[in-house]
């Protein structure tokens, strides 16, 4: 006689399914509720939940580096053009220097 063995198979759920559950919870029913209704386990419920927490945090967290990465190329930007703007200033003689201060306050 052979024994049978006692596994469990695990159960895989889609995405689709995920996304309603924590849609129902999100609605307000209960964990208790929606498990006993679709007849999964209720940790599983609450596994799914904090993993979409998780992903929520890492999506505002990647557009706040995102935001800050851009503000910190726009300050660079503008650094550099100070900076070649003293570069200019400082090769010009000084006749240049008031020509040009004479050409630019004959604009204001």
């Amino acid at each position: 006689m052979q024994s049978e063995k006692n596994t469990k198979t695990r159960r895989k759920y889609d995405a689709d399914f995920k996304t309603e559950v924590l849609r129902m919870l999100a609605s307000g029913q209960t964990p208790a509720y929606i498990a006993n209704a679709l007849g999964i386990s209720e940790n599983i419920i609450y596994r799914w939940k904090s993993v979409n927490q998780v992903g929520k945090k890492n999506i505002q967290l990647t557009g706040d580096l995102t935001n800050e990465n851009q503000q910190l190329k726009d300050r660079v930007r503008q650094l550099e053009t100070e900076r070649d703007i003293l570069k200019s200033v400082d090769s010009a003689s000084p006749i240049e220097l008031r020509r040009q201060l004479k050409r630019s306050l004959t604009y204001f």
